[in-house]
């Protein structure tokens, strides 16, 4: 019997895959757990036209992603902090006063798109990777000052 998972199931396959299962395992497990249905021709057209919605969906935003690390490349970010009376840092640079910085200046990334090799804990130049989507990189310059 062919069924569409509707949830991923181990050993089976993932979310939206159409496989072959025994008639039993179909009607005594998957059906009344509400991990697939069956494939009929309604239900294999639908999952069609989702999978082509999600694939236009994820080069829309591969494109923004892209267009984004071009206009980042250019930029150097400053960020101002408090620093102690040698020029150290309280603590260490995150990546949310990166995002805040970049925000005041009009440009929108989330703190978990932002990669720190490692702490930042002095004032000076930095440059810090960003990934705003999965195959997307770009570098980004950090200019870390005091207040």
């Amino acid at each position: 019997m062919k069924v569409i998972l509707l949830k991923d199931v181990k050993a089976q396959g993932k979310t939206g895959d159409v496989i072959d299962v025994s008639d039993g395992y179909a009607r005594n497990y998957l059906f009344p757990n509400n991990l697939a249905k069956a494939a009929t021709a309604t239900a294999l057209n639908s999952i069609k036209i989702s999978k082509e919605a999600e694939d236009r969906r994820r080069k829309i935003e591969h494109d923004e992603a892209v267009e984004l690390c071009k206009k980042l490349a250019g930029v150097t970010v400053t960020v101002k902090i408090k620093t102690g009376a040698n020029g150290k840092l309280f603590g260490a640079l995150n990546t949310a006063a990166i995002s805040d910085a970049l925000a005041a200046m009009g440009y929108t990334l989330d703190k978990k798109k932002i990669v720190l090799s490692e702490p930042i804990k002095a004032l000076g130049r930095y440059t810090v990777q960003i990934k705003p989507f999965a195959e997307v990189s770009g570098k980004l310059s950090v200019s870390v000052e005091s207040e």
